[in-house]
C-alpha cells in the first residue's frame, strides 16, 4: 500500500501547488509538453548511463501522468488497470529489444 500512499501524496501535492484540483491552472496541452520533457531527460539519463537520473526521470514521468489523469477527470489507477486489461491478453514478439504485438 506504499505505492498507493504515494501517489494519493502526488494529488495532495498537485492540489497544493495549483497544479490539479477547483483552482488548478495546468491544462492537458501543458501536462503534455512537462511529459516530453521528462522523457528527453531519462532519454538524456540513458546517454550518460545515470542510473540516479534515470530513477528520477521515470518518477517524474509518473507525477506529470497523475496529474494529466486527474486533469482529463479519471484516476491514474483506472488508466493503468485500462492499459492491462488491454495488454495482459496480447500476444507478440521481442524484435531488437522491443515487444511488438501481434496484428
Amino acid at each position: 500500500m506504499k505505492n498507493q500512499n504515494t501517489i494519493e501524496l502526488v494529488r495532495q501535492w498537485g492540489i497544493d501547488k495549483g497544479i490539479t484540483g477547483r483552482h488548478g491552472k495546468a491544462t492537458e496541452q501543458g501536462q503534455l509538453t512537462k511529459l516530453i520533457e521528462e522523457v528527453n531527460e531519462l532519454l538524456q539519463a540513458r546517454i550518460d548511463d545515470n542510473h540516479e537520473e534515470k530513477i528520477d526521470a521515470i518518477g517524474d514521468i509518473t507525477v506529470v501522468l497523475i496529474l494529466l489523469s486527474e486533469i482529463i477527470g479519471c484516476s491514474f489507477e483506472e488508466c493503468l488497470d485500462t492499459a492491462y486489461k488491454v495488454i495482459s491478453n496480447r500476444t507478440g514478439k521481442m524484435v531488437g529489444g522491443i515487444f511488438v504485438k501481434d496484428q
